[in-house]
């Protein structure tokens, strides 16, 4: 039995070094029983070896690690009937059908869910005699997914499970989190998808540097940039013979006159457009065009849109891609 009072997931001071490089750098995190917790970050950050972690699969450097009150030290066997995993690659038997693949996982475990039941939850009756190897990309995570579940788990850990999928798959896979959920489940959730995130998750940690720099509802999140709206532009080429340099102060003191404009929070430089976030379309509009219109800037095109936490996310960790 699980104690009501007991987080799902919770971490102290966690710290994972390999060789001379810092993965996790003291990682506070509780993820609370019967919610679905998003943890976000950039290529590098740290994230993938939190969750390896946490599924028992690394061993930690320092700090403490409990699922559900115990440790992986003390009670692996216990933990491994309660925990379900999902990776972002899965490579199961390709002669196998589905459903005999989910009678070999529910073989693994004291107590489980009947097949049957597993293959209506992810929608996959249909294909239940289908080979694995015809499936489409979407069923066979799907597939993945229904592996995870057939143990009957307390926490799911879900490692990017949509990257590459059609809209219809992503969706089909949502609404397998939903039921998992309205049954009693935890969700622990990486993603890149931002609106994933915010569709699925009821709190999200974003992860930098192996340490987390944010952390609330999605709604508090983009609350803390302080603006509603982005305004993105894309300017027209300088068509003077400026060199290089006095084109990049031009463009440097454009950004200083802007984030000037009334109700503008803060401007950054994409390669070929600004993005301006602001408290108030209606007021802030108006003085950019005009800055702009002084300065003799032509504009390409002109988008707006409610900030999100994608426009969070950029803000925090930036826009330079690591690998």
């Amino acid at each position: 039995m699980i104690a009501n009072d007991v987080p799902a997931v919770h971490t102290r001071g966690l710290v994972k070094i390999y060789d001379d490089t810092v993965a996790v750098a003291g990682l506070d995190l509780t993820v609370a029983r019967g919610e679905c917790f998003g943890l976000l970050g950039p290529n590098g950050a740290g994230k993938t070896t939190t969750v390896e972690i946490l599924e028992g699969l690394v061993d930690r450097s320092g700090g403490t690690v409990e699922i559900f009150g115990r440790t992986w030290e003390a009670d692996e066997r216990w933990l491994r009937e309660q925990v379900g995993v999902s990776f972002q690659t899965t490579h199961l038997q390709e002669k196998l059908t589905v459903r005999e693949i989910l009678e070999l996982f529910r073989a693994f475990f004291l107590e489980g869910k009947p097949v049957a039941q597993v293959l209506e939850e992810v929608r996959l009756v249909e294909k239940a005699d289908a080979r694995y190897e015809t499936l489409s990309g979407g069923q066979k995570q799907r597939v993945a997914v229904a592996c995870a579940l057939v143990g009957r788990p307390a926490l799911l850990f879900l490692d990017e499970p949509t990257t590459g999928l059609d809209p219809q798959s992503r969706r089909a896979l949502w609404d397998v989190v939903h039921t998992f959920r309205e049954a009693g489940g935890t969700v622990l959730l990486t993603t890149h998808y931002m609106d994933e995130a915010e569709k699925l998750c009821d709190r999200v940690a974003i992860v930098d540097h192996g340490k987390i720099i944010a952390s609330g509802t999605p709604a508090e999140l983009v609350a803390q940039i302080g603006a509603k709206e982005v305004v993105t532009v894309r300017l027209a080429p300088r068509d003077d013979t400026s060199d290089d340099a006095t084109v990049e102060t031009a463009r440097g003191s454009l950004v200083e006159a802007l984030e000037g404009a009334l109700g503008v929070v803060s401007v950054r430089r994409e390669p070929d457009a600004l993005a301006m976030t602001v408290r108030e379309l209606h007021d802030s509009l108006p003085a950019l065009l005009a800055i702009l219109a002084a300065r003799g800037e032509s504009i390409l095109g002109l988008t707006t849109h409610r900030a999100t936490l994608e426009d969070v996310f950029i803000e925090l960790t930036g826009r330079q891609l690591r690998e």
